[in-house]
C-alpha cells in the first residue's frame, strides 16, 4: 500500500498529521493547513478515498499500519501530533494502541467508539438502495450540509462522492460501525483531547465519554451548538482551540467538559 499524501509548512518543525473522515479526503483540512504553517503538516488520503482510491481495500487496522510507517519515515525524532475526524479519529485510536510511543499528542474529533451491531446488517441493503442517489446533486447537497461542507468545496465533495464505489462504502461503514476501543488504549501515555459536538447523536457523545473513561490522559469536551463536523463548520475556532490546548493546555469556555 502506498498512500497518497501532501506535505506543507515548516519541515524542521514538529510533525502534524491530519486524518480525514469517511467519504471525503485530505481537502477537508485546507483551513487547518493554511493556519498551521509553523508545523510540518502531512495530509494523507486514506485507502479508497481521494487520490488513494485505487489502493487496497480500506480497513482501520491496515490504515493504521501504513500511517505508522509514514510517521516513522517523516518524524525523524520530532514531536508528533495527530489530528483526526470521525473515521480518521478511529484510525488514530488504533495507531495509539499499536504504537503509543510514536505519538506525543492526539486530537480525536467525533469518533464512534461503540459498536452498532444492530445496524450492521442494514449496511449492504441501504447502500445498494441509496447509491444511485449519490450522483444526484440535490442528494449530495443534503449530505454535504450535514457535514458542514461549504459551497467552495461542494464540487470537490460531489466529484468524490460520485467516484466512491458501493463496495467501498459498505467496507467503510462496516469498519466504522464495528469499531471499539482496544483494551491496550488504557495504557497509552500520549496527551489526548477528545471532542464531540453538543448536537451529535447520543452514541457519539457516549463514545466520547467512554474514551475519556478509558484513559487517564484523555481530556474530553463537548463543543456547544455543534453537530458532526467542527473542523469544517468552525475552522477558525477549531484551529485556535487546538493550538491553545497544545501549547497552554487551556480550552475555550464555549466548550463543556466531559467528566
Amino acid at each position: 500500500m502506498a498512500l497518497y499524501y501532501q506535505e506543507y509548512g515548516d519541515r524542521s518543525a514538529p510533525l502534524m498529521l491530519f486524518l480525514h473522515g469517511g467519504g471525503v479526503s485530505g481537502w477537508m483540512w485546507d483551513k487547518q493547513i493554511q493556519y498551521f504553517t509553523h508545523y510540518h503538516c502531512i495530509v494523507p488520503d486514506l485507502p479508497e478515498h481521494g487520490q488513494s482510491k485505487e489502493e487496497n481495500h480500506f480497513s482501520i487496522k491496515g490504515s493504521a499500519v501504513e500511517l505508522i510507517k509514514l510517521i516513522q519515515e517523516k518524524a525523524s525524532g520530532k514531536r508528533v501530533i495527530v489530528i483526526g475526524f470521525s473515521l480518521g479519529s478511529q484510525v488514530i485510536i488504533k495507531m495509539l494502541s499499536m504504537k503509543p510511543e510514536l505519538i506525543d499528542i492526539a486530537i480525536i474529533n467525533s469518533a464512534l467508539a461503540r459498536p452498532i451491531s444492530y445496524a450492521k446488517k442494514w449496511i449492504k441493503p441501504s447502500v445498494k438502495l441509496t447509491s444511485p442517489l449519490i450522483k444526484n446533486r440535490w442528494f449530495s447537497k443534503i449530505q454535504a450540509k450535514t457535514l458542514y461542507v461549504s459551497e467552495d468545496y461542494f464540487e470537490k465533495y460531489y466529484e468524490e462522492s460520485c467516484e466512491i464505489k458501493p463496495d467501498t462504502l459498505i467496507r467503510v461503514l462496516h469498519e466504522n460501525m464495528s469499531f471499539e476501543i482496544p483494551e491496550v488504549f488504557r495504557k497509552v501515555n500520549s496527551r489526548i483531547l477528545v471532542t464531540v459536538g453538543e448536537k451529535e447523536k447520543a452514541v457519539m457523545k457516549k463514545s466520547a465519554e467512554n474514551l475519556v473513561k478509558a484513559n487517564a490522559n484523555c481530556t474530553g469536551i463537548e463543543i456547544l451548538n455543534m453537530g458532526h463536523g467542527a473542523p469544517l463548520a468552525m475552522p477558525d475556532f477549531f484551529n485556535q482551540m487546538i493550538e491553545t490546548w497544545i501549547n497552554e493546555g487551556e480550552l475555550p469556555k464555549e466548550c463543556k467538559m466531559i467528566n
